[in-house]
């Protein structure tokens, strides 16, 4: 089969690989295509990484090969799934804390090899608690969504957020995009704010109460702060990698209100305001990954249209998997979408072989 692997030119190398095999109860599954995560961009862009790692888990996948021995699963051969690549344990002192990231069982599991391959193994612990089959009314590549937007969907729990609060949403990548889209699903009037105009266009597409271009610091601050209750925001969220988005975020918020990190900045000179956080009472809070609950909820909103991703993909075959990491670096495009195989339900482990 074939995967794609890092290497040290900081790219991508499509390759031929062994298949995958049931050495443990769990699914052969047949990956239709997958979502590319900036996550997964700071991993082949990182000059320290490791080569021949395949990255990818934003998943689409059809089960060719089943052996399980909870009876309780409900899936079988031919069925089309998205899955969350990590697990918890559901045991230990972070899950008991609903800190679900931290465990480290959860950090451990993953997708074997990963998601840009044409095969992978998922586990029967996978299967049991984060793999879901695809409503019937949902595309794959609006299925593909499932794993980011719950991964939103926790960063909007955490956030707490009431009826009618000020929300701003920092960056309107996919991310940012279904971010504010959720948080009016939970009663929020949701900003957002970018400096690409095809991003701004497509967030109030899909529903922002409004959508602003980056100026300066001050003049657009000035703005969110005239638009939230001549305070500032209740809740902002940062899903920009850029340093200068919580210098925004901190002059935007108002006192008492909460800002939560939902990127990493690569900047080495990035920083926190002390004072500020201090003296104002700001709270900040990160958030990394979903739980398998915040899965079950994204394609629930996906599924009736709470969610809506049109016109945010571009699709790319597999053997052009660098030109969309490249596109994505270079925000020609606002989401990329790696298609892998089609859909075949007949098929049988000697043909999948």
């Amino acid at each position: 089969m074939k995967v794609a692997v890092s290497t040290t030119e900081q790219n991508l190398r499509v390759k031929e690989a062994e298949l995958p095999t049931i050495d443990q109860t769990g699914a052969i599954v047949k990956i239709l295509g997958c979502g590319l995560c900036g996550s997964d961009l700071v991993k082949i862009k990182d000059k320290n990484s490791s080569e021949n790692i395949v990255h990818g888990h934003e998943i689409v996948g059809e089960i060719v090969e089943l052996k399980i021995n909870n009876k309780s699963i409900p899936f079988k051969k031919g069925d089309i799934i998205v899955a969350g690549h990590h697990v918890p344990c559901y045991k230990c002192h972070y899950c008991n804390n609903k800190n679900y990231s931290m465990c480290s069982k959860f950090k451990q599991t993953n997708f074997i090899p990963g998601g840009f391959s044409e095969y992978i193994f998922l586990s029967e612990d996978h299967l049991e608690h984060t793999a879901i089959k695809v409503p019937d009314n949902l595309s794959e590549i609006e299925a593909s969504f499932c794993e980011p937007a719950a991964c939103c969907v926790r960063a909007i729990k955490r956030s707490d957020i009431k009826q009618n609060d000020k929300v701003l949403i920092i960056g309107l990548g996919s991310i940012g995009i279904l971010m504010g889209q959720i948080a009016r699903h939970y009663g929020a009037y949701a900003v957002g704010c970018d400096l690409i105009d095809k991003r701004i266009k497509a967030a109030k597409s899909l529903g922002f109460d409004d959508s602003i271009k980056f100026e300066t610091q001050e003049i657009t601050s000035d703005y969110i702060i005239d638009k939230c209750n001549n305070i500032g925001a209740d809740q902002i969220f940062l899903t920009s990698g850029s340093k200068s988005s919580l210098d925004l975020a901190v002059k935007s918020i108002r006192s008492g209100g909460k800002i939560i990190i939902f990127s990493s900045i690569s900047s080495p000179n990035a920083y926190i305001h002390n004072n500020e956080i201090y003296y104002r009472e700001l709270s900040l809070i990160g958030c990394y990954s979903a739980s398998p609950e915040d899965l079950k909820d994204s394609i629930y909103m996906l599924e009736k249209g709470i969610i809506k991703t049109d016109n945010l993909t571009t699709v790319y075959d597999f053997k052009d998997i660098n030109l969309a990491v490249e596109d994505t670096i270079k925000n020609k495009i606002i989401k990329a979408y790696i298609k892998i195989s089609q859909i075949n339900n007949d098929i049988s482990k000697e043909q999948y072989k």
